[in-house]
């Protein structure tokens, strides 16, 4: 599995770097300032990926 926990949200830039996680619970991208508290940006990050399966394998 790629590690997304480095990685903004869709919204943001998408730019990946260890720079970005400075506390275990913040995300700050330091390529465009996005900030979030890390549990919200992983929790977006599952569920974009679910949607987007779930639209690939419509039932």
């Amino acid at each position: 599995m790629r590690r997304r926990s480095r990685a903004g949200p869709g919204a943001g830039c998408g730019h990946t770097a260890k720079e970005n996680r400075p506390t275990q619970d913040r995300f700050h991208c330091v390529t465009c300032g996005h900030h979030a508290h890390a549990d919200i940006l992983a929790a977006t990050n599952v569920l974009r990926a679910w949607l987007v399966r779930r639209n690939a394998n419509p039932a």
